[in-house]
């Protein structure tokens, strides 16, 4: 057991409080991780706003890097000085879901509000998002993590933990784009231009990005964008028709919780394409369809949590398109900050100008 600071949501959609916290030792399966890094993801902001609901006070943070400081019994395959990656996918092992080789929707509950942390008075301490990374340390299972080599800096490799990998996932594991594809990614932030990233991998034909922000479209090009559109001007899907000679696209992915983003995203369908569901609205957000035409076009929607990633298998593969050139990790970065800044952090992510906010230990 320790004392570590921690940024601690005490009252949602209030600033975060940076405080002395207990961490306890590591239990069965379990391994603490020493941080070097943790992004500042727009699920965090969820959960900060209540967006999703939770118990407070509160530690949330989950897109990290760090090194292995403790192992507790039962843990396999990793030894003090690793470094790895620290996700939110927490997975048995052994449930239906993980036997199958979708560990995103492992069945096993898990207790945040009684997890590895707590107040300083003892009290409880919610682990935010089964991670709890925007602090110094942090205690997780061991099927949360991966390692990872020396050479890439803290403040990129983190961001393999949830905006990479969710962007990439959506499309090659989810999606299973094709060459020749044609594709629509609305949102062209950090997990959107990670989806962009790997439509190019893919092969797509035509990758349209949209935003509301025409800077960020500009940037949406330099990840592989082949034509841009402003998402709030009239009738997008008019100009989508005409980049694509009448055929439409395969696959929207809306990497953004805008509700309007989603209603219009089915109008950018071909016959046969799907909407895919990578950027998560709030709980009680609800979207119109005609659902007479998705059907007599045999179109669909499709959820893609965390890029329906395999983490042992996907992310060693991700790291070599880095080490070779062909997948830009370091471009993302906008900031690096302390965890005293957190809250300023968190304000400049807001103004949607940021790729993603970094917050170094």
């Amino acid at each position: 057991m320790g004392i570590i600071k921690a940024a601690v949501c005490k009252e949602f959609g209030k600033p975060l409080s940076i405080e002395n916290i207990i961490l306890r030792d590591p239990q069965h399966g379990e391994i603490e991780v020493t941080l070097e890094a943790c992004a500042v993801c727009y699920s965090d902001i969820s959960c900060i706003d209540g967006g999703w609901g939770g118990v407070l006070p509160a530690v949330y943070g989950h897109e990290a890097v760090g090194k292995i400081s403790k192992l507790g019994p039962e843990t396999h395959g990793y030894e003090i000085n690793d470094r790895v990656l620290l996700t939110l996918i927490r997975a048995c092992g052994g449930c239906i879901s993980c036997s199958t080789g979708a560990p995103t929707q492992c069945s096993e509950p898990y207790d945040r509000a009684n997890g590895p942390i707590a107040m300083l008075d003892g009290s409880q301490l919610e682990h935010g998002l089964a991670c709890g990374a925007f602090a110094e340390k942090a205690v997780v299972d061991q099927s949360q993590i991966v390692k990872i080599p020396e050479f890439i800096p803290s403040e990129a490799a983190c961001l393999l933990s949830c905006g990479v990998i969710t962007g990439i996932g959506a499309v090659v594991n989810t999606a299973k784009t094709r060459p020749g594809d044609n594709v629509v990614v609305v949102g062209a932030g950090g997990v959107g231009l990670n989806t962009i990233q790997a439509a190019k991998i893919s092969g797509a034909r035509r990758i349209i990005a949209m935003d509301i922000v025409k800077e960020k479209l500009e940037v949406a090009k330099e990840f592989g964008a082949t034509d841009v559109l402003l998402a709030d001007q009239e009738k997008p899907w008019k100009a989508i028709n005409k980049i694509t000679n009448g055929e439409m696209v395969t696959s929207v992915f809306v990497t953004v919780g805008s509700i309007s983003a989603y209603e219009s995203a089915a109008r950018y369908l071909s016959p046969g394409g799907n909407i895919y569901i990578v950027g998560m609205p709030h709980s009680g957000q609800k979207a119109e369809y005609e659902l007479v035409i998705l059907g007599a076009l045999s179109q669909g929607m499709k959820g893609s949590k965390m890029g329906d990633i395999v983490l042992k298998r996907d992310i060693p593969w991700i790291i070599d398109l880095y080490h070779q050139g062909r997948l830009k990790l370091d471009e993302l970065v906008s900031g690096k900050w302390s965890i005293e800044q957190i809250n300023e952090a968190i304000a400049d992510t807001k103004t949607g100008s940021a790729r993603r906010n970094v917050i170094i230990f």
